[in-house]
């Protein structure tokens, strides 16, 4: 008798442990295409660099505009060199041999009323615009310059001191994307 419960039990274990397998299996499986997705969150495909192309010299972006925000050409030139590196194959080099070269100047950074409520104004704007300079020493074709704006609206209450510090991670990021869109993307 002792002998056939025993039996009993161990055939009672091994019917839970097949469970409870059958049930973690796909869940790891599940796990593990989540982790290996997440590590190519990025999509390249939208990026359109000549398979030639080794090395990109990003310059510092100088601010002419004539109010000029301190903090702005330092922080834009920066996040532009981290996007380049991070999402691009490119090697950054401080030559002048490289065969992308990136320049830019802020040529506008100005205020103005964009809404307008009871006699008064309601909402600014602050126009931020990059002159960009992108030279392809692989295709001279492929060189270009153009020009980058973007419009952020803020309160009228606010002072424009407080308003470039709630605004001015919004402009980095928004600048450093359009420059980067301009310059790699095909559209």
């Amino acid at each position: 008798m002792v002998i056939l419960l025993k039996g009993a039990t161990q055939r009672l274990l091994h019917k839970e442990q097949m469970m409870i397998s059958k049930k973690i299996v796909p869940l790891l499986i599940g796990c593990m295409l989540l982790v290996v997705s997440g590590c190519f969150r990025y999509s390249f495909k939208d990026v359109s660099i000549d398979p030639n192309a080794k090395t990109c010299r990003i310059n510092y972006i100088d601010n002419r505009a004539r109010y000029i925000n301190p903090q702005l050409s330092p922080q834009l030139t920066d996040k532009l060199r981290q996007k380049v590196n991070n999402q691009t194959r490119l090697t950054q080099i401080q030559g002048d041999d490289a065969h992308y070269e990136i320049s830019g100047t802020i040529t506008d950074y100005s205020f103005g009323t964009s809404g307008i409520s009871g006699n008064q104004a309601a909402t600014n704007r602050l126009t931020v615009m990059v002159h960009l300079v992108f030279t392809n020493r692989l295709d001279d074709k492929k060189s270009f310059e153009a020009d980058v704006s973007r419009n952020f609206d803020f309160s009228a209450s606010l002072s424009i001191q407080q308003a470039e510090g709630q605004l001015n991670e919004s402009i980095v990021r928004n600048l450093t994307d359009e420059i980067f869109t301009r310059i790699f993307s095909n559209w």
